[in-house]
């Protein structure tokens, strides 16, 4: 094909090229995408098993005889507040009523530490003398914890300072220490936290959505009609991940069935 002619100095015009359509989204793409949209907006709140789980808002529940939590307010006060939201005084489903009561736990990078974050922005802290309060912007050494998962009680734990002393909570329910040196009933506690943050529900939940394929949809892949059996192979391959290669065996399957 022969050119036009160009000259020095001309701008010769660039041909854009159209951008090819996005493949069309298929039905289980869509189902798997909605689920993992659905984990993300979870606000609902679930107990905290082990410290892999601990991350985003956090209500850390006392062991006091009133279910308490640890809270603080504007100025970095930091206080026992009692929980209003229980089923039937279980302090294992403790849910937050007040800001003032919600932390946003962070693992400190490349450690085996956790900083909790209060309302107002400022660092729950533990002192040389064992005081707590939230007013420090900055992570030093006294905002860096330890949480212990309890090997007596499931979905508990004893949160450590750096000194190598414990968060507890006095007899009287009303006052919160970080002198203690030894794990007790009073510094056994419990974190409640954001069920979107849980990996593992997020992981159930993207499983779940593998699950959900109907046999009509097996069959429009397959491009023939399916037994159970080999709905039940693929179904499972989907969870399993080589549902491909499966899918493939099905296949040639049909075409040797077809010409034997």
């Amino acid at each position: 094909m022969v050119k036009p002619l160009a000259f020095k100095g001309e701008k010769t015009k660039v041909k854009k090229r159209k951008a090819a359509p996005a493949p069309e989204e298929s039905l289980q793409e869509k189902r798997i995408r909605e689920s993992a949209s659905d984990a993300h907006e979870d606000d609902s709140w679930v107990i905290a098993d082990s410290s892999g789980d601990i991350s985003g808002p956090v209500v850390i529940v006392l062991p006091s005889t009133q279910p308490t939590c640890i809270a603080c307010d504007a100025a970095g006060k930091v206080f026992t507040s009692e929980l209003e939201n229980l089923v039937e005084g279980d302090p294992a489903t403790a849910e937050p009523h007040d800001i003032r009561q919600v932390w946003i736990a962070s693992r400190i990078a490349g450690t085996d530490y956790f900083c909790f974050k209060g309302h107002n922005q400022r660092y729950l802290t533990s002192d040389n003398l064992g005081s707590f309060s939230a007013r420090n912007e900055t992570i030093s050494p006294e905002e860096m914890f330890v949480c212990i998962a309890s090997t007596d009680t499931p979905g508990t734990f004893n949160i450590q300072t750096q000194r190598e002393t414990f968060i507890s909570v006095t007899d009287d329910g009303k006052e919160i220490r970080g002198d203690v040196d030894t794990i007790s009933f009073n510094t056994t506690v419990r974190i409640r936290m954001q069920a979107r943050f849980k990996p593992r529900l997020k992981a159930n939940k993207e499983l779940k959505a593998k699950e959900k394929i109907s046999k009509k949809e097996l069959e429009s892949a397959v491009g023939r009609k399916l037994d159970d059996d080999e709905v039940r192979k693929l179904k499972k391959a989907r969870v399993e991940g080589d549902y491909h290669e499966k899918l493939l065996d099905v296949r040639v399957k049909g075409k040797h069935d077809k010409y034997s």
